[in-house]
């Protein structure tokens, strides 16, 4: 019998070579549509480089090098790329080979993984494939963000948790849930919910542990970023972040939470529903063989993966685009593919004994078809997208007004690629607006009056905003002087970008500018007459 080292290494080359296959095809297939430069598929990524660029460069760890603003959600990806920044130089191409990096890391650890389940290569490439595309892991490399350094540290402390007993394995363990926080604050839910799955187990230690080691270095960020601007966590979590207040609201909140973010959330049951049911089945069975202790401990990453699952859907961002979720999806694989592997040694016995099972494998089948479909629409034309709209927008504005200051919604390019002062009407570049977003706020004429009168006293020139997110309270002294419109967006919000005039005494010059501007030939541009 082949040893399980060399089942790991053939299968690692094996699932390698055909997961960046996949990367670098559509890596080239999304590049010829952006005239030969690589563009992320969304514009969240620029926000990252802009943060990293600023930061290496000038020392601020801002959206803009003028001032503080806590925009990047990923505090250590952001951090690792000004170092990059700091050595190699400002490339907007360097989140891809970190990603790239990353990705050849995660296929590293899930050999390891499933070459201790699995006897032969066959098996394990299947099963690391499996895991892979149904995370949607190629496009969370392409995608330019964080989530496959988030999906690579969770397979990590998956493969050490599995194997608490050997020294390097803890190690690993606690290293991972250390970094873990700070790449993103929904493994808090992780944190919680192993080490109240370790409590039931009688485990304290551990649980007081993970506890521990989890949230210290967030504790400690959210400290420094308090002391910045009077919150404790990045602008993004503030305004999108689920929130339970014991006010006049509570029942409100409650109905958003259980309703509108969980029972009622399409995505959840794109994503989350029938892993959580193939948990179920396995828990049940258990249920009258073994006492709780048993249960608990046999079906541990279950548990663990199933409520992960359950509290991502109701406090944090479950949309159905797979990158906030492809952390959990990789631990779906992990926790269950063990538990059906004699669906891979024995599959037509497997598929005539376990009908329930290999119904909810099917479902969960069909699913990973319609994600690979879905990435591949938003691989193929997302980048397209951003070079159409965010890019050309940011192009526009370094041409003639990199040092403006603006008015904006969607910041990441018009961050990154210029050099203006920004005013974030979303509120994750500026603080001044959080107030106006948070707890899913609609804006309403108090916003549209500090607006109206913000941008007077500190002299802003120019707003480069969707229209719609106004909904109805331009100011009044703001003059359109042109759209900019893309064909099937995807990866945008909208489909059109409205330049307005702030200083009327430039509104000619603005549009004179936007006339001689040599805009994508895909961009439809009108002037407002």
């Amino acid at each position: 019998m082949e040893s399980a080292s060399n089942i790991s290494l053939k299968s690692f080359w094996w699932s390698l070579t055909i997961f960046l296959g996949v990367c670098v095809g559509y890596f080239f297939l999304s590049a010829s549509k952006t005239e030969g430069h690589f563009t992320y598929i969304i514009d969240d990524a620029y926000i990252h480089l802009a943060v990293a660029k600023n930061f290496a460069l000038h020392d601020v760890w801002g959206i803009t090098r003028y001032q503080f603003s806590s925009t990047s959600s990923s505090p250590l990806f952001t951090y690792l790329l000004s170092v990059l920044i700091k050595i190699f130089g400002n490339n907007d191409q360097l989140p891809l080979y970190f990603n790239a990096f990353f990705g050849v890391a995660t296929v590293f650890v899930l050999s390891k993984f499933f070459s201790g389940i699995f006897n032969n290569v066959k098996n394990v490439i299947i099963a690391l494939l499996f895991t892979l595309f149904f995370a949607v892991l190629h496009l969370q490399v392409l995608a330019g963000m964080e989530h496959i350094f988030h999906a690579f540290l969770i397979a990590l402390n998956i493969l050490c948790l599995s194997n608490l007993k050997n020294k390097s394995a803890v190690f690993g363990f606690y290293i991972s849930l250390l970094i873990m926080g700070l790449v993103r604050f929904e493994s808090m839910f992780y944190f919680v919910i192993l080490a109240f799955v370790f409590i039931l187990i009688k485990r304290w230690k551990e649980a007081i542990s993970v506890l521990l080691v989890g949230f210290l270095p967030i504790m400690i960020f959210c400290y420094f970023n308090y002391q910045e601007d009077g919150y404790f966590f990045p602008n993004s979590i503030v305004v999108k972040g689920t929130k339970l207040s014991l006010d006049s609201q509570f029942f409100h909140q409650m109905k958003v939470i259980i309703f509108d973010n969980f029972l009622l959330n399409v995505s959840f049951y794109k994503l989350g529903f029938f892993p959580i049911l193939m948990c179920l089945v396995f828990i049940l069975r258990d249920f009258k063989k073994k006492n709780f202790q048993e249960l608990i401990k046999d079906n541990f990453l279950l548990i663990v993966i199933s409520l992960l699952m359950i509290c991502q859907s109701m406090f944090a961002d479950l949309k159905g685009g797979f990158r906030y979720e492809a952390y959990i999806l990789t631990g779906f694989s992990m926790a269950l593919i063990p538990k059906v592997k004699g669906l891979f040694e024995n599959f037509k016995e497997y598929i005539k004994n376990e009908k329930l099972l290999s119904f909810l494998i099917l479902m969960n089948l069909i699913l990973l078809g319609y994600k690979t479909f879905y990435a591949h629409a938003v691989i193929l034309n997302g980048g397209k997208n951003i070079y159409e709209q965010q890019v050309q927008s940011a192009k526009f504005l370094h041409t003639y007004y990199n040092d403006s200051k603006i008015v904006a919604n969607d910041i990441g390019a018009v961050s990154y690629y210029t050099d203006i002062h920004l005013l974030d009407i979303a509120g994750l570049g500026s603080k001044e607006t959080i107030r106006f977003n948070e707890n899913k706020k609609h804006f309403d004429k108090s916003f549209e009056n500090f607006l109206t009168q913000y941008c007077i006293d500190n002299k802003y020139q120019v707003a480069v905003v969707y229209e719609i997110w106004l909904q109805g309270f331009v100011p009044k002294n703001w003059k359109k002087a042109g759209v900019v419109k893309i064909k099937n967006p995807i990866t945008v919000a909208r489909d059109e970008v409205t330049i307005y005039s702030i200083d009327n005494r430039n509104l000619q010059q603005l549009k004179e500018n936007i006339k001689k501007f040599n805009w994508d030939k895909n961009v439809q541009v009108t002037i407002i007459e």
